[in-house]
This record gives structure tokens, C-alpha cells and sequence, in this order.
């Protein structure tokens, strides 16, 4: 392992990455999904529906795994981010994340279905393109 990762170099990677698989945990196994993330330094946040299977899995176990980047071929970065997660209906942070792509899915940032999930990193571990491996803990 080389030297530890700053939060800085945490965020731009994230910038770099909007799409990431989340996995939630249902009973005692692993569930994963594609979702589009937002963040801003190491606050991530996840826009779902209240309605959702993984809402309740998060109720139930709060401990959340984001895989982020890679490319067939490794021609990216690869992120893995362990943390914790609350579901957060705050208005002000539903009006940030909001963007034109959610009208698929919400009425708007009002939408009462709309929540944001809000990931704490405790963990990351982040490998490089030439596959160095540099962590950050909580």
C-alpha cells in the first residue's frame, strides 16, 4: 500500500465518476445496483425513490459498498468506498442534487417519493491506472 489519500484527490476522482454500483445488504446477502452520484468532497449523495426495495435494506442495515470507475482494459481508476448511509428528505439538499435528468423518475425536487441517500465514507480504497493502491480511513 502507498502512502495514504487526501480528501482532495478523493473528491476530483469522484467528479471524474458519476456512475457507481451500490450494494445494501437484504437479510444477510449482498444487493447491488447502478446509481448516478453526486457529491461534493467526500459528501456523496444517491437520488432514489422512498419506495424502493434498497430504502428498506438501508433501514434495516445502514452499511453501504460503492464501486466506482474501471474500464475494460483498466484505463481508469478504481474506487471502493465502505460507509455508512441515512435517507434524507432535508429540502435543501433534494433542491442541490436535483438536476433535469430525475424528471424521468420524480415530479421534481417536491416530489414526496424523491429522497436523498447520504453516504459517510469510513473506508476508501482507491487504485490507480497503473495499479497502485492508496487508502483513506474515517
Amino acid at each position: 500500500m502507498e502512502r495514504t489519500l487526501t480528501e482532495q484527490e478523493i473528491s476530483k476522482a469522484l467528479d471524474r465518476n458519476k456512475l457507481c454500483s451500490l450494494a445494501t445488504i437484504e437479510g444477510n446477502k449482498p444487493k447491488q445496483r447502478y446509481m448516478v452520484l453526486y457529491n461534493e468532497g467526500l459528501s456523496i449523495y444517491l437520488a432514489t425513490n422512498r419506495r424502493t426495495h434498497k430504502v428498506e435494506e438501508l433501514e434495516d442495515n445502514p452499511h453501504v459498498s460503492l464501486l466506482i470507475g474501471y474500464e475494460i482494459g483498466g484505463s481508469k481508476e478504481d474506487i471502493v468506498i465502505e460507509g455508512t448511509c441515512s435517507i434524507c428528505t432535508d429540502d435543501r439538499l433534494k433542491e442541490k442534487v436535483w438536476n433535469d435528468d430525475l424528471e424521468n423518475w420524480f415530479k421534481g425536487p417536491e416530489d414526496p417519493d424523491y429522497v436523498i441517500l447520504d453516504i459517510r465514507p469510513t473506508h476508501i480504497l482507491y487504485t490507480e491506472k497503473d495499479g497502485h493502491q492508496r487508502e483513506w480511513l474515517a
